[in-house]
């Protein structure tokens, strides 16, 4: 069952990516990443009560909630990073280096959590490594002007990051129901976005935030939240050098929504680089 969760992860992460692009065209990052979280804290709370998960609260025991204050630490430096970065770059520029976090989560489950890495596990991190670097279009961005450029060294954090947040999360939530997890780690986001907002003197930006990417970005919240409900429940059950990969799959998702809404098109380097990402994201499944 763990497997459908995380594929369902991978859906609405893709969605969530296109979403948040739509969203920040002109708000500025940061606030954009404050505001989303305020919808994904909801959405994780109303699951947790849904489901009942609110009495394990209580039974949490101080290394489990560690972890997820951690991990929720981590998500909210990923997540500034990648606003940051969709806010300067293409979304199918942004996409594959975040999604590059597979390799170096990969390498933190084996060391750290012992998790076996067999011959096509190995040949995968080396396709998926390869596949990012080939969606990188060099010439593509020295034409667009040195400024354009600073994308990556903000989608770089992003990938750093997420591959912390997989890790702490997944000893996070091997003590608590993965639906309380979630909630609580999304408020340890939450605390960190806005303290991020008024720090960077950025509180007065929420005034003039356009309506229409309001919207967007309340929905990139509900995306998000169903993305990590997915994820979390996923890595309770699953080994995260597994759930992980799959996960990643969510760059075919907004690969295809780019092209649709945006408008972006992949080269013929892009093209053979996706293909890479995903033929060594899918060969990471057979070990």
């Amino acid at each position: 069952m763990w497997i459908l969760f995380a594929f369902g992860s991978a859906l609405f992460a893709g969605l969530t990516a296109i979403l948040a692009k739509c969203g920040v065209r002109r708000t500025d990052s940061t606030v954009a990443t404050a505001i989303r979280t305020i919808v994904v804290l909801v959405f994780s709370w109303l699951m947790v009560f849904l489901t009942g998960a609110e009495s394990g609260l209580g039974a949490a025991g101080g290394r489990t909630l560690l972890f997820l204050v951690l991990s929720g630490l981590a998500t909210g430096a990923s997540w500034l990073c990648y606003f940051r970065a969709l806010q300067l770059g293409d979304v199918n520029k942004v996409t594959p280096v975040d999604k590059s976090s597979t390799v170096l989560t990969v390498l933190l489950a084996f060391v750290l959590l012992r998790e076996p890495v067999g011959v096509y596990k190995a040949l995968g991190v080396l396709c998926v490594w390869a596949g990012t670097y080939l969606m990188i279009e060099k010439k593509a961005e020295r034409e667009a002007g040195e400024e354009h450029g600073l994308w990556l060294p903000w989608a770089m954090g992003s990938a750093v990051f997420a591959s912390l947040t997989a890790i702490l999360g997944k000893v996070g939530v091997s003590g608590v129901d993965s639906n309380l997890g979630t909630a609580i780690r999304t408020g340890v986001v939450l605390v960190m976005a806005w303290v991020m907002v008024f720090v960077t003197g950025k509180g007065a930006d929420l005034k003039t935030v356009p309506r229409g990417e309001l919207g967007f970005i309340c929905l990139s919240g509900l995306a998000t939240g169903a993305s990590w409900l997915c994820y979390y429940r996923a890595l309770q059950d699953g080994p995260a050098s597994v759930v992980v990969p799959i996960d990643k799959l969510s760059i075919l998702v907004t690969v295809a929504f780019s092209g649709l809404v945006l408008h972006e098109r992949l080269g013929r380097r892009a093209a053979l680089g996706l293909a890479l990402l995903t033929g060594g994201t899918l060969m990471m499944l057979r070990s």
